[in-house]
């Protein structure tokens, strides 16, 4: 798509020159200062064909003094950016189906367009656009629509054009991350998003990929990862992206993505009613992959890193048992009581991991808990967070981007139900705060640095007729990382690690060593697969 902007007010704006044109008008703001418009309008609402109240629309075919063949009245709920987004995707169903391959956006005089409102546009724009092809060619063929040009005044000039840009830049990275989540679990698997994150690096030179295959991960001594891999044919790999916008010295953010490709729940194998919506399981990892193709795009000055662990969770003759014990790269132990709730046994290695990184903050993406749905629906994404800066930060960040999160509690009380008979802890608690005793779980392998978890099971794709990945949280990570680049001294800093903190990392490492060895019979049974 052909984003533009330009600038027009006045008796302009029934002039602009397209095949259509929608303009957004709220119930304060019902005026632009083009007669021709005005006029339209108010004969309009004396007729009862339109209204200032949120959500009407009114087509008009080819009105007398207006150049666009068609125009679309458009009443927003108000002036913000939400609002303004809506308005657009309404007008855009009007013209849809008509040809129009150019479509302008103006907007009533008063009715002030910031960066925030030119960036909500594209992406309203590019998912009422998308549809998926990849495996059905009988998918409908694209649309006639190629351009949108969004009118404002000259005062607003500046921030639109700024808002296009990194609208563009979101929304291809939400693309991305839509469309890895749309393809079957049979194309895109640990190996496809491997490929993925070498494809990246080979298209933008400012990011760095690694892809480690089985042995190099048994090699770290990753068994909670492998253990959830033991089961499948399908091989796993662990992706580590890097950005590199700053200096090398500058401490970077670290995004953890859930890359289960397909989930069946293991032995504790789930129904099989909506199991075809597992292939979703692999939400975090392509909303990493997203952020960094719309990070690669913008170039923020600071420094980014994606941790990745990819693999099935399927019931084998090798799989995980429930009752069995594996060791975590961390060297703490954990009782596998149900071989469903893998995520949180593949992440908490990655995290282990993401401690050599030296972080400023580390935040990991998961489609982790049915509890989250239930607590949240889809409209915000879970956030767990004990460091209030970094909560903050990526709350303003998913209101500013209009892809929101809800802060959920993260008390110690609830580890109580995590406590084990035969291991360092468990890896369920209770049916009861669910979302969270996994949130408690996913603490204990981050003491270390700033973390937060973002539980994305209810936002990251739809049900039912709309099923379909959503690219979200990409829109809410991406401007977290430019808020972050954009602060300067104010940006959040790496955990300051105290004289016990860094004796205590000494005797971790030398716990893993040990520990590592007695994961021989999982890594013969990784040897075999």
């Amino acid at each position: 798509m052909d984003y533009r902007s330009t600038v027009a007010e006045g008796p302009a704006l029934s002039q602009v020159n397209a095949d259509a044109l929608l303009l957004v008008l709220t119930s304060e703001q019902a005026n632009t200062g083009d007669a021709v418009l005005d006029k339209l309008v108010k004969d309009a609402i004396s007729a009862e064909d339109f209204a200032l109240k949120a959500g009407r629309a009114l087509y008009i075919h080819r009105p007398t003094g207006v150049k666009a063949a068609r125009l679309v009245l458009l009443a927003a709920a108000d002036a913000k950016p939400k609002s303004y987004k809506a308005a657009v995707v309404k007008g855009l169903a009007q013209v849809k189906e008509l040809g129009a391959a150019h479509v302008a956006v103006a907007a009533a005089k008063g009715l002030a367009l910031s960066a925030d409102h030119a960036k909500a546009l594209v992406l309203g724009v590019a998912d009422a656009t998308y549809v998926y092809r990849h495996t059905k060619p009988s998918a409908p063929k694209a649309g006639a629509l190629k351009k949108v040009t969004v009118v404002s005044t000259q005062a607003d000039a500046a921030g639109v054009k700024a808002g296009l840009t990194q609208g563009q830049a979101v929304a291809e990275g939400v693309a991305l991350g839509r469309e890895l989540g749309n393809l079957p679990g049979n194309y895109c698997t640990p190996t496809h998003l491997g490929n993925e994150a070498k494809r990246l690096s080979r298209e933008f030179k400012h990011i760095k990929a690694e892809v480690l295959d089985r042995r190099a991960i048994d090699k770290l001594g990753m068994g909670s990862f492998l253990s959830v891999a033991n089961g499948s044919a399908q091989p796993p790999r662990f992706i580590i992206l890097r950005y590199q916008g700053a200096a090398a010295s500058q401490a970077p953010v670290v995004l953890v993505g859930k890359g289960i490709t397909f989930d069946t729940g293991g032995i504790s194998i789930k129904p099989g009613a909506g199991m075809d919506e597992m292939k979703f399981d692999m939400g975090g990892a392509a909303s990493v992959l997203g952020t960094f193709r719309a990070v690669a795009e913008l170039k923020p000055k600071i420094n980014l890193v994606g941790l990745i662990p990819t693999c099935e969770n399927m019931p084998s003759g090798s799989s995980t048992k429930p009752g069995d014990v594996v060791t975590s790269m961390s060297g703490q132990t954990i009782e596998v009581l149900n071989t469903d709730a893998e995520g949180r046994l593949i992440l908490c290695d990655a995290l282990t991991y993401a401690e050599r990184l030296k972080p400023a903050a580390v935040v990991d993406i998961a489609t982790l808990t049915g509890a989250c749905v239930v607590a949240l629906g889809n409209v915000h994404s879970g956030l767990f967070s004990a460091d209030e800066q970094l909560a903050g930060a990526l709350l303003e960040a998913g209101q500013q981007s209009l892809d929101t999160a809800w802060r959920m509690p993260l008390d110690e009380e609830y580890g109580e139900s995590l406590k084990s008979n035969f291991a360092d802890l468990g890896n369920v608690g209770g049916r009861e705060g669910g979302a969270i005793t996994a949130a408690v779980f996913l603490s204990k392998f981050t003491k270390a640095y700033r973390w937060a978890h973002l539980d994305i099971a209810g936002s990251a794709w739809k049900s039912g007729g709309a099923k379909g990945g959503t690219g979200r949280p990409v829109g809410l990570l991406t401007q977290f990382i430019l808020n972050q680049a954009a602060a300067g001294k104010d940006a959040i800093a790496p955990k300051p690690v105290k004289a016990e903190g860094k004796a205590a990392a000494g005797k971790t490492a030398r716990k893993v060593a040990g520990k590592t060895v007695r994961q021989a019979p999982a890594r013969k049974a990784a040897a075999k697969a």
